[in-house]
């Protein structure tokens, strides 16, 4: 599964003890804002489970992008396991853990420190990110044998997010539906690629999936590689493979999260790929 996979991943839905959940369910309920509820003082864990699956032939390949985050008035930090399992040579595999930490606010998440550890078997490279006010630091063992052409600068890395904290703070902050319901751009550093996802608004469409059944926001992703690339690679059309765009839907849920239930992408190798929410919750924090 090629690497643009990774920013996005991260069943029955499940929702504050309701399974199943649909946009039928949701009646004129009004939607709340979920950042200003956890500003309020009230801790919540969400976890979240991505699944992607296409087939080569006959067979299958499989991915999995698991979530667990703990948010409070203050901070939050999440802890993340990505894999996916394809054939040798045509896919990349991944195996790769992951966590973030940082600060929450009314408007989303801003990341202190995020670790990235891959046990692919082969680099097998451990990545580490600091926010320190107006610098960064990042350590990488073994080290990059070079940080891109051109490399991200410090701006361009401050006014960024990690990825688990770029995926997630799209999904939970507040946003108008009526005139920007695809939000964005969103902007990743995972401590060499800078990256910059935009989302353009293509209506609604009724999303059956194991997440989601309803009406749903379909938006779709072009990609800007800012820097950290390998050189002639930044600023040039960037969903390589892909045979048209990049599909995502968003359910709106009660709770104010805008969440991502479903991606699909059509591949030059493998065809259709697809991703969906494959588990959601929201539980409360015991202090």
């Amino acid at each position: 599964m090629k690497h643009w996979l990774l920013p996005l991943a991260a069943g029955a839905l499940t929702l504050g003890g309701l399974s199943g959940l649909s946009a039928a369910d949701n009646g004129d309920t009004p939607r709340a804002d979920f950042m200003a509820s956890i500003e309020a003082g009230q801790p919540m864990r969400m976890e979240y489970e991505i699944k992607a699956n296409a087939w080569l032939l006959i067979l299958p390949i499989t991915g999995k992008a698991w979530f667990q985050v703990d948010l409070r008035p203050e901070n939050y930090k999440i802890k993340s396991n990505v894999k996916t399992t394809g054939l040798a040579d045509i896919l990349v595999n991944y195996d790769m853990e992951l966590a973030a930490s940082g600060y929450t606010n009314l408007n989303g998440l801003d990341t202190y420190a995020y670790v990235s550890q891959n046990k692919d078997g082969k680099k097998n490279r451990r990545v580490d990110v600091k926010y320190l006010g107006d610098e960064f630091s990042m350590v990488a063992n073994p080290t990059f044998g070079n940080l891109g052409e051109p490399p991200a600068t410090t701006e361009q890395v401050l006014d960024a997010k990690d990825p688990l904290t770029a995926l997630i703070s799209y999904a939970l902050e507040p946003r108008d539906l009526e005139t920007r319901p695809c939000g964005g751009p969103m902007k990743i550093f995972d401590g060499r690629q800078l990256t910059h996802l935009h989302l353009e608004y293509k209506g609604m469409k009724n999303v059956k999936s194991e997440a989601w059944r309803g009406e749903a926001y379909e938006c779709h992703i072009t990609m800007d590689k800012v820097a950290g690339y390998k050189e002639g690679e930044a600023n040039k059309d960037t969903l390589t493979g892909i045979s048209g765009p990049l599909r995502l839907w968003l359910a709106p849920l009660p709770n104010g999260a805008t969440v991502p239930v479903r991606i699909e992408a059509d591949t030059d190798d493998i065809g259709k790929v697809t991703l969906q929410a494959g588990k959601l919750s929201f539980t409360p924090l015991e202090e």
